[in-house]
Formats: C-alpha cells, sequence, structure tokens
C-alpha cells in the first residue's frame, strides 16, 4: 500500500523515476526495516520488538541502520553522479530523445510502431535508407 501511494505521491511531486525506483524499494525498504522494530521476536528471552516487550532499543537501531544506508547511498549516487556529469553527461541531445534513445544510441528500434521494426531487425548490412526512412517518421 506504501509504495503504491509513493507511485502516486511520485507523479503530483513531478519527479522522474519511469521505474518507481524510489517507491519500490525505498518505501518499502524502510517501512520493512522500521516495522522490524515492533515485530522482531526475542531471542533467548531478551530483546525483540516493541510489541513484543523489547522496549524502543530494537526500534532505534532499526531507524539509525534506515539513516546509515540511506545516507551512504546518498553519498555514493552524489559522488557517482558527480563523475558521469563531468564525464558523459545524464542527457541525449533533444533530436536523440525525440527520434528515440534506441534508435541514436543503438541503431535499433525496441518496439514496432508504424513499420519501424522490431528490436533486433536493424542490421548494419541492411538498407540504410530505409532505417533514415523510419527515424523520419517517428520525427513527424
Amino acid at each position: 500500500m506504501l509504495c503504491a501511494l509513493a507511485v502516486g505521491l511520485k507523479y503530483k511531486l513531478g519527479f522522474d523515476d519511469s521505474l518507481d525506483v524510489v517507491a519500490v524499494h525505498l518505501v518499502a525498504g524502510t517501512a520493512g526495516t522500521i516495522a522490524l522494530g515492533f515485530i522482531a521476536m526475542p531471542v533467548d528471552g531478551e530483546g525483540g520488538g516493541l510489541f513484543y516487550g523489547g522496549g524502543g532499543g530494537q526500534l532505534l537501531a532499526q531507524v539509525v541502520s534506515v539513516l546509515v544506508a540511506v545516507t551512504l547511498s546518498a553519498v555514493m549516487t552524489a559522488i557517482i553522479g558527480l563523475g558521469i556529469h563531468k564525464t558523459i553527461g545524464f542527457r541525449v541531445t533533444a533530436d536523440d530523445e525525440v527520434s528515440g534513445v534506441d534508435l541514436s544510441e543503438h541503431a535499433e528500434t525496441a518496439y514496432e510502431f508504424g513499420g519501424l521494426g522490431v528490436g533486433g531487425q536493424f542490421h548494419p548490412t541492411t538498407n540504410v535508407a530505409a532505417t533514415e526512412n523510419a527515424s523520419e517518421k517517428v520525427n513527424s
């Protein structure tokens, strides 16, 4: 339920997350990890989650582990993103985006739309003019 709500929130906030990675992994992972602080079973009569008389120790440990994981992920992602931004960049050109990244980056199409072919159908030895005509159809 939380993941579905997070996907809906993504659209309202205008985030660019085409695979719903944040909604599925961050939200579900955080909820599941913190839930253990409530429902963890005691081991040998000690510890356990809040619902099993273990006090708040396990819940605090779970919250701290989420904060550490999110912080480490954010820092490492920022470092990797900065490296990508400074070297090859994140975006393709506007023309490549309109014509389709599959065609501009891989010289093939992934889906059949108006006779453009199915992924794997493009071969460098085939008629290049036909491929260029297909690209023009996408642009129009």
